[in-house]
């Protein structure tokens, strides 16, 4: 189910404005109700107190106490009555022990409210209004009050959207900006007039376009590098195999043949080789705990024969018992290029000892050889895909360490080379966190 981020923040904001807009006119409502309640009330007050004056003027005015017609004090529209005792009857709902000040009373007509303001001994001032036109004003008094309130909701609504909507724009200009964009060469994206919140978001993007650049890179390098590689050993196959055909005779053939099979060897051997760079390069292989000893003693049982053919020492020195976080293939690759550069360039006679040991919760894993070893110069240069020395001896493609080093980076490990501490030689060094 499609989910939309403005619709939703839209929804959301709108809901909480609503919610807050009710409860501030549910507060608004009923204050605005109980100030015109209150304001009745004081309104009967001063009634009582104007009718009352009223009658003491007249007492002046007629000292024999004759009745005077009635000040209008009473309000059509209000409903509001006014009685003065006992000049004028005693109403029947009206108690004779009702005390001065202000009164609810229940009358066969409906409910009053009532205001009695004492005057002289046996005198008092009686205003009553029936409550239903008391409430009848108050709600009108207090639905003015949210008419206003209820006017803006359809504008805070619109101005919710068209804010959502101006806010998240720079999203979409982003998408566009990447669907702009050359899938072989990616551009990072420019974080311009982007918000905060989503700026960690497009420096992810940017680094994760930048990966892809530089693997697009190596990508078109190996391309480049493998059809160079392969241009030789295919044109040398051609060559020979058309002198194959020019053989005039069966011993001839059987010379001829020789070089061929050993230039599918090569080309066999060189294929392999590209393979293996492209799979460490692509990385994504199992992550398991691996017994390094284990793998070691495999190792050290399975180039022993080649070493004792060229009569050099191999032997295993097991300084610490490590256990790394590795794909055991990988890791078997890297340490079997190690070897075998170790038991090509070390001479006859010579030593060669792979050596476990451990630094600081740091796995060292040393191939460590008495040969001619490298100048300083070349100890990074090797590392390059299709690199050989100058002067290397025997036959290579020059992609062993360069897929070492990367099948080791893909695993959180580091590969390098130095100087042997005593004597001549090179160290092939390993190194990654161990578990163990």
């Amino acid at each position: 189910m499609k989910r939309s981020l403005q619709q939703r923040l839209s929804v959301l904001l709108g809901a909480a404005i609503l919610l807050a807009a009710l409860v501030a006119a549910l507060a608004s409502f009923i204050l605005a109700y109980a100030e015109a309640t209150e304001f009745q009330d004081d309104m009967l007050r001063q009634i009582a107190v104007l009718a009352a004056r009223s009658t003491s003027r007249s007492a002046l005015n007629d000292p024999a106490g004759q009745p005077r017609s009635e000040v209008a004090l009473s309000d059509p529209e209000s409903r509001i009555s006014v009685m003065r005792l006992p000049d004028d009857p005693r109403p029947r709902w009206l108690p004779g022990d009702v005390s001065s000040g202000f009164h609810t009373l229940q009358t066969a007509g409906g409910r009053l409210r009532v205001f009695v303001r004492a005057g002289l001994p046996g005198t008092a001032t009686v205003v009553a209004q029936p409550t239903e036109t008391r409430d009848e004003i108050a709600i009108n008094g207090a639905w003015r009050t949210l008419v206003p309130l209820l006017q803006l909701l359809p504008v805070m609504a619109w101005l919710i959207v068209r804010i959502v909507r101006r806010e998240l724009a720079p999203i979409g200009r982003l998408a566009s900006q990447l669907d702009a964009q050359s899938a072989d060469r990616p551009q990072p994206l420019g974080d311009e007039g982007v918000p905060d919140e989503i700026r960690p978001f497009v420096q992810a993007i940017n680094r994760l376009l930048e990966r892809v650049g530089v693997l697009m890179g190596q990508q078109r390098r190996f391309v480049a590098d493998a059809a160079h590689e392969l241009r030789s050993p295919l044109t040398a196959l051609s060559v020979q195999a058309q002198n194959l055909r020019q053989a005039t005779s069966l011993e001839a053939m059987r010379e001829r043949v020789l070089p061929l099979q050993a230039g599918i060897e090569r080309a066999r051997k060189l294929a392999e080789q590209l393979l293996s760079l492209a799979r460490a390069q692509a990385g994504g292989v199992p992550i398991t705990e691996v017994d390094v000893p284990a793998l070691a003693r495999e190792l050290i049982a399975e180039y022993l024969p080649l070493a004792e053919a060229r009569g050099i020492d191999l032997g295993l020195d097991e300084a610490a018992s490590l256990r790394i976080e590795a794909a055991p293939e990988t890791l078997r690759l890297v340490l079997k290029n190690g070897l075998e550069n170790a038991l090509k360039y070390t001479p006859e006679g010579g030593e060669v000892t792979l050596r476990l040991a451990a630094d600081d919760g740091i796995a060292i894993i040393d191939i460590v050889d008495n040969g001619p070893g490298l100048p300083l110069c070349e100890y990074e240069r090797v590392f390059d895909p299709f690199y050989r020395m100058p002067g290397a001896l025997g036959e290579g493609s020059g992609l062993g360490l360069a897929i070492a080093r990367e099948a080791a980076a893909n695993q959180g490990g580091s590969l390098r080379l130095h100087a042997r501490p005593q004597g001549s030689g090179l160290v092939f060094q390993y190194r990654q966190r161990r578990t163990l």
